[in-house]
């Protein structure tokens, strides 16, 4: 793996850690896709750091679990602005 790569799975991997994100937003904000930043969480991490792997893991898991009432909210909000 590449020093870019490998930075760049770390630094992902904390920030969903700390910050609770979706893939979606720590896409945006590292200017990458869903795709990678997806790639990088489950495929690579684990071979970086399992330990790291296993609680970004539960983030993930969680916000899985969280989508369908957060986009209910977003659906409600948009047609409450119309």
């Amino acid at each position: 793996m590449q020093d870019y790569i490998w930075k760049r799975v770390l630094d992902v991997s904390n920030h969903i850690f700390r910050t609770k994100d979706t893939v979606r937003e720590t896409a945006m904000l590292f200017g990458v896709s869903k795709s990678t930043v997806h790639k990088d969480v489950t495929e690579r991490l684990p071979r970086v750091n399992p330990e790291l792997a296993a609680q970004v893991k539960q983030v993930l898991e969680f916000n899985k679990a969280e989508r369908h009432i957060r986009g209910g909210a977003a659906t409600r909000q948009k047609y409450l602005e119309k």
